[in-house]
């Protein structure tokens, strides 16, 4: 599961009222990104927003676990040791600084990325200050022996949560048979012996290859003009060594065959897990598989999963299906949770209830509904400053189009029938499908 570290200061009530007030705003309008290169290599990503006293940055880079290489969990381990002190703070000091700025700085970790942010008021007594405090971070984190001895503490405690957890067993095993020898299927918190054998300079080794310009996407949303953003992102990609993008993630490869995998699990539920390679970011199918997926499992009670599975059989609360686009082809998943004596029943009724779908396709009042609850919904998901600096981090790492946002809309309404049925044909083979169910071993712990 992703982590991340922040530190929250309570903002003044006024600025809360101001960002209410805000939320429809630029939804209302096109979104208009400025895009340039810094000249030590870092791609930036601008959007003007005068209407709230507020900046939001997220430096993005290609450093999530899919590059932990030799060291599972290293990607992880060092995304949580940045804002641990540097030089000249200790860990305290640097919170103690952003509480006082009223600034809220996080890291975070994932597969294909790693990230760190940054919401300061943009009035230049409050920004200067934070952005100072941000630089040094970047410049010269401490990765100090003691802190990287609690931080590899936590891991190994998440880790030993997560093999108490069903769903998380579930999860992981589903990843591990999905994936198998490539990048994605590890875990991204590594393995207790793993973590063990990381050492500060392997994590120092890790920040220096991978957190460099070169290999780092900046975006930028607030109040700040496009000569005030570009000093912005000059001072934060000086701090970084120019350094080289890593080469490409390998592709994921198809699956050859059917798989299932089952797990012991003292509960009287078992998890099921369903799916295959699926999508990556900036696919040529992505608008028809994401519109035929929201009528398929993706809209929640009213989806065909949902319909066979919970409302006309009673088999389960919650059945579903979503696609996951990555740098690479991320995994397609259906999933459920049922009494251990009807496992079996649900898991053919998904199977079934998917190859119906993909030989028969949506009907048009289906595909209709589905176009105006996505569509409608499109608002929120632009409706504050944050929301869309994460949309430009995404749009920039995975080199997404600048009117990705503008015509989002405009291509879901243009998906058809035909596309849906020959998208899911071509894309998901219901006889190759890996199937991982995690329980049927009596009363639950």
């Amino acid at each position: 599961m992703p982590n991340a570290k922040t530190h929250k200061p309570a903002f003044p009530l006024l600025l809360l009222g101001l960002i209410t007030c805000f939320m429809t705003t630029q939804s209302q309008a096109g979104i208009h990104i400025e895009h340039w290169q810094t000249t030590n290599g870092a791609r930036v990503y601008f959007v003007a927003a005068p209407d709230l006293p507020m900046v939001d940055i997220n430096l993005v880079f290609d450093a999530g676990s899919a590059r932990d290489g030799d060291h599972p969990g290293i990607g992880q381990l060092t995304a949580n040791l940045i804002d641990d002190g540097t030089e000249t703070m200790n860990a305290d000091a640097v919170a103690s600084r952003f509480e006082a700025l009223g600034a809220r700085f996080n890291t975070q970790s994932l597969t294909d990325m790693a990230s760190i942010s940054l919401r300061s008021l943009s009035d230049a007594p409050h920004l200067n200050p934070s952005l100072a405090t941000m630089t040094e971070i970047l410049k010269a984190p401490a990765f100090d022996e003691g802190a990287l001895q609690r931080e590899r503490r936590l891991q190994i405690a998440q880790i030993q949560s997560e093999q108490e957890s069903p769903e998380d067993i579930a999860y992981r095993t589903f990843m591990a048979a999905l994936y198998g020898q490539h990048p994605y299927a590890g875990d991204p918190l590594g393995a207790t012996e793993t973590l063990a054998a990381i050492g500060r300079g392997d994590v120092q080794a890790h920040y220096r290859r991978f957190y460099v310009a070169a290999n780092a996407v900046i975006a930028i949303v607030g109040d700040l003009n496009l000569n005030q953003a570009k000093q912005v992102a000059d001072q934060l990609s000086g701090a970084l060594d120019s350094g080289a993008a890593p080469p490409p993630v390998a592709p994921a490869k198809p699956l050859s065959q059917a798989e299932t995998v089952t797990r012991e699990f003292p509960s009287s539920q078992t998890h099921i897990m369903i799916g295959q390679p699926g999508m990556r970011r900036g696919d040529p199918d992505y608008f028809t598989l994401y519109v035929g997926n929201h009528i398929l499992g993706g809209s929640g009670l009213v989806s065909r999963i949902s319909e066979e599975i919970r409302e006309k059989r009673g088999l389960a609360y919650s059945a579903y299906s979503y696609f996951t686009p990555m740098r690479v082809e991320g995994p397609f998943t259906m999933g459920l949770q049922t009494r251990n004596e009807k496992a079996e029943e649900a898991r053919q009724l998904m199977i079934d209830t998917l190859r119906n779908f993909i030989e028969k396709g949506p009907t048009d009042a289906e595909l209709r509904s589905s176009k105006q609850n996505i569509t409608g919904g499109f608002p929120l998901r632009i409706s504050s400053n944050r929301k869309i600096v994460g949309y430009l981090g995404a749009i920039g790492f995975y080199k997404l189009p600048l009117n990705y946002l503008d015509t989002f809309n405009d291509r879901v309404n243009a998906v058809t029938k035909a596309q849906i049925v020959d998208a899911f044909r071509r894309r998901i083979d219901p006889d190759r499908l890996v199937t991982v169910m995690v329980g049927g071993a009596g009363k639950p712990l």
